[in-house]
């Protein structure tokens, strides 16, 4: 056995219990009475002086639970009947030092106890009750584990102890920090509380726990201001580097993984500094400490919230706890410092203290003491206490073999005892279960305290909320006004968070989504781009469908377009009701009157199929548009150039020996108008059967509109429909340029020249028009170049004949006709 290999060598003298009573089985126990020490230097000139301590804490209140837990057994016929246990306790004044060494002094490996024994275990305790914090506990658990000895803790809440590895035979009965440590996140995360500062204790409690708050809280989207470390031995100057970090932060809520004997410290600074108006946020270690509640600055506290053992109750134990005879008969010394410190009285009165003490008469009423040795809001702790003991107990009960009496009255040795109060599971007399897990711990249940102040200036701990492990959601059965404390507001729906540099997540700003972007939740961190036939509104919190636009009859341009079209087809009948009115006058015979009915008709046809270009593009409307306006413009230009060639051909005919009309004739002058017509059909022909015009949604020139229109298909199609139209005019405006000085008062040349300027001038300039033109523009362009085209060759081909006709009807005479200009 490894204890057996052990010879350790005492510096200075052993170490004797506080309290200790003898049994078939002893118990040791490790409680900090006092919470207080100052170190002792060692000269190493003589032997190392006990540790100073001072500050009497809370006598009675942890060890007297075990005194009532151990009593209440020994009086017990159900469990370890015949079998009574004893106890040692010791004092740690919440030293680590100081707690390994009563730790070694219950394994009774000293240098006295090995010289007097073959074997260095014997006398050792099986199993400790203790300590209440978590440092202590590592440090013994550390010198206890080659033992197996167990230590059943009741306050001590470090998560790094649930290692089994490390601390092998440590158990306890409270819950581990991890899951108060989350609990506290999620419970900051509720009240919306983003931006906090933190202060732990500089020990295994503290680090541990807060790093895994930090840790839930980043998770959380919950960011730490600042995050400090403190230790009641501290000099002031660290407390005033803390004030300073606190005064000069922008956060409200500090969240504490303190014990409550460092807030202690800090309370006090903090109400001579005037440290309000904070929300505080704690741990069972000081939320529900009625000493804590009481201090002279509690007021600094006032509407905490934090995480609380939950509420117990040990029936038997308050009476006990007021009867001091079990207290008086363990340990006069123990009694008297006790009862001094809670009466304010000396036992044996000096000269000095004759004047401020009183003297104790030893009858004073305990049960009107307000202090933590009759506060049963401490009850939970004393539960912890009392349920470490019977988990002990009980494994006990199992190992000895008990039944109605036990057979076997030997201690166990520890290893056996640690292997077996794992695995039990039991009831308490109040009907709470006693279980531990694989790494020791119990379920995980807390009550969420609040301080609320009375106006008696007391504080009342208000239960306001639950939280359950097993159920990570935690149940709020009050609600309160929460104070904010946030880096930066809430970034409402329309906008999107942009950290701020060099700080964290929590701070940064609210930028307005894009145009086109939007965020309908707030605090986004992105904005999502809306459906391309979507545009987000003025508030950037939804996306609205795009306004479609397109060249509509109702609308003022498309109105007068359309009026123009119209009154360009009136002006057309009206002046072929007027040519075949005068059909037999010698103007409308010379100018090749079939031709000119054929481009009168044509020309309606032009002013007419502008109209298909207004209106909601359709699949028959895009193809319609374009090959209507192809082929009427070609029928159109093919008219005029017929009428052209069969005026030079007549002057040519003039000439001695001349025959060319006899091979252009009307008859040919048709074929050559239907040829270059059914050209152009073919053109459209190919282009409606290979890639034809489709309506077409446009959504690139304008971001918040839908521009309707007609895309052409085959750009190549419509560019060959286009020039093919382009060179008819240029060949006819070449003919009747050279006709223009013809001598005939009725030649057609020159005004089929000026048509002919006209539009090519118009669709020179259409081309860069209607390339750059956006949207139903380039369908303005289009329509206008149709129209000041079609008007062209109206008024400039038939106009001064209509105005011969109805004006000057004596010049409309074959005489006239046949006269030459001068």
């Amino acid at each position: 056995m490894l204890c057996s290999l052990l010879h350790v060598i005492l510096m200075g003298e052993p170490e004797e219990p506080q309290l200790f009573k003898t049994g078939d089985v002893i118990l040791g126990g490790i409680f900090s009475f006092q919470s207080n020490w100052k170190t002792v230097e060692l000269t190493y000139a003589h032997r190392p002086l006990p540790l100073f301590t001072s500050n009497l804490k809370s006598y009675g209140v942890e060890l007297n639970a075990m005194l009532f837990a151990i009593e209440e057994i020994n009086n017990s016929s159900d469990l370890l009947p015949g079998i009574t246990l004893g106890y040692m306790m010791y004092d740690t004044c919440g030293s680590i030092a100081r707690s390994v060494r009563v730790a070694l002094a219950l394994t009774d490996v000293n240098e006295e106890t090995a010289s007097l024994s073959d074997n260095p275990c014997r006398g050792s305790v099986p199993a400790i009750i203790g300590e209440a914090s978590s440092s202590p506990c590592m440090a013994i658990s550390t010198v206890l584990g080659p033992f197996y000895i167990p230590l059943v803790s009741h306050f001590a809440t470090c998560a790094c102890l649930s290692n089994k590895v490390r601390y092998p035979s440590f158990l306890r009965t409270i819950p581990s920090d991890y899951y108060q440590s989350r609990a506290l996140a999620q419970m900051v995360k509720h009240f919306g509380w983003t931006w906090v500062g933190a202060i732990r204790s500089s020990d295994d409690y503290g680090t541990n726990g807060m790093a895994t708050f930090t840790d839930t809280a980043t998770q959380l989207g919950i960011c730490l201001e600042y995050s400090v470390s403190f230790f009641r031995t501290d000099p002031s100057e660290k407390i005033q580097r803390i004030i300073n970090i606190i005064k000069g932060s922008t956060s409200r809520v500090i969240v504490t993984f303190l014990s409550y004997t460092d807030l202690e410290i800090l309370i006090d600074e903090f109400a001579h500094h005037n440290l309000t108006g904070y929300q505080w946020v704690g741990t069972e270690a000081w939320i529900s400490d009625s000493v804590t509640a009481t201090t002279e600055g509690h007021y600094i506290l006032d509407g905490s919230v934090g995480l609380a053992i939950p509420k117990a109750e040990v029936s038997g134990l308050r009476e006990f706890m007021l009867d001091v005879k079990p207290l008086n008969s363990s340990g006069e010394k123990l009694f008297t410092q006790f009862w001094e410190t809670a009466f304010h009285c000396s036992f044996k009165r000096t000269k000095e203290t004759a004047g401020s003490q009183k003297e104790c008469t030893g009858y004073e009423d305990l049960a009107g003491l307000e202090n933590s040795f009759n506060d049963m809001s401490l009850m939970p702790i004393f539960n912890n206490v009392y349920k470490g003991v019977y988990a002990i107990a009980h494994s006990l009960h199992n190992i000895l073999g008990c039944g109605q009496k036990c057979s076997n009255t030997a201690s166990p040795d520890p290893f056996t005892i640690l292997q077996n109060i794992k695995n039990i599971h039991f009831k308490t007399k109040e009907g709470e279960e006693v279980y531990f897990n694989e790494n020791g711990d119990p379920a995980a249940k807390y009550d969420i305290i609040n301080w609320q102040p009375k106006k008696d200036g007391s504080v009342e701990f208000v239960t306001i909320g639950l939280y359950d492990a097993s159920d990570p959601f935690i149940k709020y059965v009050l609600h309160m006004q929460v104070p904010v404390s946030i880096c930066s507001g809430t970034c409402d729906s329309g906008t999107r968070k942009v950290l701020q540099k060099g700080k964290p997540v929590c701070c940064y700003d609210c930028i307005p989504c894009a145009e086109g972007e939007v965020s309908n939740t707030t605090d986004s961190i992105t904005c999502v781009r809306c459906h391309p036939e979507f545009w987000s509104n003025e508030r950037r919190d939804d996306c609205e469908k795009k306004e479609t636009e397109f060249l509509s009859f109702t609308e003022i341009m498309g109105s007068i377009l359309t009026l123009s079209s119209l009154i360009g087809a009136c002006l057309t009948a009206t002046v072929a009701f007027i040519f075949f009115r005068h059909r037999n006058t010698p103007i409308v015979k010379a100018n090749n009157s079939e031709l000119s009915f054929l481009l009168l008709f044509s020309l309606t046809l032009c002013f007419l199929c502008s109209l298909t270009f207004i209106g909601r593009p359709s699949d028959w409307s895009c193809m319609l548009r374009h090959t209507a306006f192809g082929i009427t413009f070609v029928l159109c230009i093919s008219c005029v150039l017929g009428k052209t060639l069969a005026v030079l051909m007549a002057f040519k005919a003039t000439l001695p020996g001349s025959n060319l009309m006899k091979w252009f004739g009307p008859r040919r002058q048709r074929i050559v108008v239907l040829a270059f017509t059914f050209i152009q059909i073919g053109i459209c022909i190919v282009w409606l059967t290979a890639n034809p015009p489709y309506p077409f949604k446009n959504l690139r020139h304008f971001k918040d509109k839908i521009i309707l229109e007609c895309a052409l298909g085959s750009p190549i199609g419509f560019w060959a429909v286009l020039g093919y139209i382009g060179l008819l005019a240029l060949l006819c405006f070449i003919l009747a340029f050279l006709a223009r000085k013809l001598p005939d008062n009725f030649n057609e040349a020159k005004f089929i020249t000026f048509s002919m300027l006209i539009f090519c001038a118009v669709w020179m300039t259409f081309i860069p028009a209607y390339v750059s033109s956006p949207g139903k523009f380039s369908v303005v362009v289009e329509i206008f170049a149709i129209l000041a085209s079609s008007f062209g060759l109206l008024f400039c081909i038939f106009f001064p004949k209509c105005y011969i006709i109805l004006l000057k009807p004596e010049k409309n005479t074959k005489k006239n006709m046949m006269d030459k200009k001068s």
